[in-house]
């Protein structure tokens, strides 16, 4: 019963992530992924850089009006300086669309036997990592400066045994209720499986005919009556 529940759940899981080679019996308990306010950030980055654009723009813009202006360009250097503007506006945009696909590319898989880390640094730059639950020693979730209490987010840490090393990551939402989660699953493959007990079999041996005679032997017989 158990084992025919976690197929259905393996399949279940191959088919929402295709992405994830899972193993026979591996199924995805956890999907853990950056917080939304770092997209937020992001596009607040993006809209500081056009800001501050505009007021480039707004001041060549009445350089041709007055006579003293910050920025008195003749007509060609203008022309210029607003194909530079208009490619500014481009690459601003552009960098706030591809940094928004690689912050939210990074997530985190928990199975039932391995922790699978999708990391992705660049347009073309992929890795994963992977740990099994039964190497990792240790889940904690850490916030280590002002900012981070602020916008409610951390950094999840796991510790593996033998190597020592430290696996993170960053811009979590706080996840007491998956930490909790990861620590019961690490606790589970720590423990050993179960041994199923034998019952005892009952050899009855079989009885020979001469241990029958003797037997009927040793049982007293009772004298007959005597006839007067």
């Amino acid at each position: 019963m158990k084992e025919a529940l976690s197929n259905i759940k393996h399949e279940r899981s191959a088919k929402q992530y295709p992405e994830i080679d899972l193993q026979k019996g591996e199924y995805v308990v956890l999907e853990m992924k950056r917080a939304k306010i770092g997209v937020a950030l992001i596009w607040a980055m993006v809209a500081l850089c056009v800001v501050l654009l505009s007021i480039v723009v707004i001041a060549i813009k009445n350089s041709g009006e007055a006579t003293n202006t910050l920025f008195p360009f003749n007509d060609a250097a203008k022309s210029y300086l607003w194909m530079l503007v208009i490619l500014f506006y481009i690459t601003i945009f552009a960098g706030g669309f591809i940094g928004q696909t690689i912050y939210t590319s990074n997530r985190m898989y928990i199975t039932n036997k391995r922790a699978i880390q999708k990391i992705r640094l660049s347009l073309f730059a992929n890795q994963t990592q992977i740990i099994e639950l039964a190497k990792i020693e240790d889940v904690s979730f850490r916030q280590t400066s002002i900012v981070d209490h602020i916008l409610q987010v951390g950094t999840l840490r796991m510790s593996t045994v033998g190597d020592e090393t430290t696996y993170t990551f960053s811009m979590l939402d706080t996840p007491r209720d998956e930490v909790e989660t990861i620590s019961q699953l690490v606790y589970a493959t720590h423990q050993p499986a179960p041994h199923p007990r034998k019952k005892k079999e009952v050899v009855e041996e079989p009885v020979s005919a001469t241990t029958a005679s003797a037997t009927e032997d040793d049982v007293p017989t009772m004298p007959a009556p005597v006839k007067e």
